[in-house]
């Protein structure tokens, strides 16, 4: 290609930047010079707060448009950092001539200065990063994206401002959006203590940056995937921080734990973040040093059978433990042959629906014993219907994989006999230790109550998975062909996820008493289709609720409940829409994209975001509809 082929697209990114920047250059001197206007807010001085976003995004739009240079030039970035101090100061003081109806502020001013410094600050990073790799990636570009993202949010406190409703004590630990009344009753008694009165009507429109993420992981791969490839962590940091900036900035009234709506909530979903990254990590890592040697030949009944025990053992190591764990052997298996709608079919069977039958299998189960549910109620009153669902799964799988069978044409003799050989004890170990693990932290809460509320589990399973990494011979992890990639991909991903999800079960809180359900189908469909796209955990906390009353749920009242005929039969929609649903797509559940990005490092074409929904409506919803039909209509 031509320097000149080469530099249009340069030229027209610099049109663009150039043309936000007018657009925002113009919004922020109406803003700054709107006559006697004020700002609101929750927080003390939130318009402190807005300066220092506002010039920290012109400063940032001012260094792309590379008015002085290329952007992260050192000519560049010294020259916008100067035009901006001066415009600062041109600024305020233009907003002392009396038709204004504003004064002159020393403080505006400074906070116009930090945000400038942090802009130039942040673009220094960048310089040094594409100076040393030559290009704008890792870490340096994920801070810049996640500061940007925080700046936008910020900004966008001024066009979306906060709608508040009164609300008792005992109703907020419910409808909190993001699973807090997960936890023991002596939890609720302290948080009933903190008496908040008041909590934010979460409006749709802050779903859009979850909805954006989402929409980049289905399309961006289509449109660039050599970009996405390498970017698609900004996109997680960028969406992520306007949910963060606009949360902890706007939503700043007293909550819970003398900490402010905002700090709370994002505080919860980090903490939420960090239990799943790592047993989701931790299960990834220590399953790296377990090599399965399966003697044999994937046919159609050898993979029907293993996909069988897979959803068995789902129920005792949990979804992603047993996917972490069956995974690789089931590739290897089918090594030649291996096809995306095996992988597929080892999502819907493996790491989603098989896991209904303990509260260990899922963890939307798991919060149902947590906050009350007998733990050999989900066996005993699920089993028919899990039956029914890998029962008829594993019926499509082995008539879709005797089709694929009947248009291979490798003749590679098969070995003479069917056999297992296990090798890596201690990943073995390693992997019991860190789904024991999932259960310290209500061990620990209820022994010290001091401790409630602090994650120690998750720290013990990240000191678990290091350990056995040490320990395991490198020579399993080659055999497994192990990488640290795939679970990158997700952990990076999932910050995103985990943080703009947050308004999203947030607005379904608030919302649910909108929601009319009466019957168990109805439960069920609703149920499912959000957890197809939200963390089935706080989905199924917020359904159980609707299901329960608008009445405090204590475990006593619960029990009670679902063990009774309706209360049974609610119960029972919930927890299988929860768990069901979430194979329908990548981010229904977290084993998903987990065992999609070990595929694809291992060489399967797996389906796009859309095109896996495809498959999953064409080939897991006549099973989810199966189940309604005979046991919840």
């Amino acid at each position: 290609m031509s320097d000149h082929g080469r530099s249009q697209p340069r030229v027209r990114q610099r049109a663009l930047c150039r043309i936000v920047f007018l657009v925002f250059a113009v919004a922020l001197v109406t803003g700054t010079h709107w006559p006697a206007l004020r700002i609101g807010g929750s927080i003390a001085r939130p318009d402190l707060l807005i300066h220092v976003a506002a010039f920290g995004m012109w400063t940032t739009l001012l260094m792309l448009c590379g008015f002085f240079g290329s952007p992260f030039s050192t000519r560049n970035v010294l020259i916008s950092s100067g035009v901006a101090v001066v415009y600062a100061a041109i600024d305020e003081l233009t907003q002392g001539l009396p038709i204004l109806q504003r004064t002159v502020s020393m403080q505006d001013f400074l906070a116009n200065v930090i945000g400038i410094g942090c802009a130039t600050i942040l673009a220094g990073l960048a310089s040094l990063s594409i100076r040393r790799s030559g290009d704008l990636h890792g870490p340096m570009a994920w801070m810049l994206s996640l500061t940007i993202g925080l700046l936008f949010g910020g900004l966008l406190t001024i066009v979306i401002p906060p709608e508040y409703v009164d609300v008792m004590p005992a109703s907020v630990i419910e409808s909190g959006g993001t699973g807090e009344a997960l936890s023991s009753d002596s939890h609720a008694s302290a948080t009933i203590s903190d008496q908040p009165t008041v909590v934010p009507v979460i409006p749709l429109v802050l779903c859009a940056p979850f909805a954006a993420l989402l929409l980049s992981i289905a399309v961006m791969p289509f449109i660039n995937g050599k970009i996405w490839h390498k970017h698609f962590p900004d996109f997680a940091f960028f969406f992520s921080g306007i949910t963060i900036g606009y949360y902890l900035i706007q939503f700043g009234t007293p909550y819970l734990h003398g900490m402010s709506y905002g700090t709370y909530h994002m505080l919860h979903t980090g903490i939420e973040y960090l239990s799943f990254i790592a047993l989701v990590g931790g299960l990834y890592i220590v399953s790296g040093g377990i090599q399965i040697d399966v003697r044999g030949r994937g046919r159609p009944l050898t993979n029907t059978l293993l996909l069988a025990f897979g959803a068995l053992i789902a129920n005792v190591v949990g979804t992603t433990g047993a996917s972490m764990l069956l995974i690789r052997p089931f590739m290897r298996l089918n090594a030649g042959r291996l096809r995306a709608v095996h992988v597929i079919f080892f999502i819907f069977i493996v790491s989603n629906c098989g896991g209904a039958l303990t509260p260990i299998g899922d963890p939307p189960l798991y919060i149902g014993f947590l906050k009350g549910i007998p733990f050999l109620w989900t066996l005993e009153n699920l089993w028919p219907m899990w039956a029914v669902c890998i029962g008829s799964l594993l019926l499509t799988f082995f008539l879709v994989d005797s089709q694929v069978a009947r248009h291979e044409t490798d003749s590679a003799p098969s070995p003479a006999s069917f056999g297992v050989k296990v090798r890596g004890m201690i990943g073995l170990v390693g992997l019991v230790a860190i789904i024991g693990a999932v259960f310290l932290d209500p061990v620990l809460w209820s022994l010290v109550p001091a401790l409630e509320g602090i994650p120690i589990g998750p720290f013990v399973q990240i000191a678990i998975a290091v350990t056995t990494y040490r320990l395991t011979t490198q020579a399993i992890r080659d055999a497994n062909a192990f990488t640290f990639f795939p679970i990158k991909e997700v952990g990076l991903l999932f910050v995103g996820i985990f943080a703009t999800m947050t308004p999203a079960l947030g607005y379904l809180a608030t919302h649910a008493d909108q929601i009319s359900l009466s019957t168990p189908g109805a439960f069920y469909f609703a149920t499912g289709s959000l957890s197809s796209m939200l963390d089935n955990a706080p989905t199924y906390a917020n359904f159980l609720q609707l299901a329960y009353g608008a009445e405090g749920m204590s475990r006593e009242g619960l029990r009670a409940f679902v063990l009774s005929v309706d209360g049974a039969r609610l119960t029972m929609a919930v927890s299988l829409g929860a768990v069901f649903f979430g194979a329908l797509t990548y981010i229904g559940n977290g084993p998903n994209f987990m065992v999609k990005a070990i595929a694809e490092q291992s060489g399967v074409l797996m389906p796009s975001f859309f095109g896996y929904v495809i498959r999953s409506v064409l080939f897991l919803s006549p099973s989810l509809l199966l189940v309604w039909l005979i046991f919840l209509r």
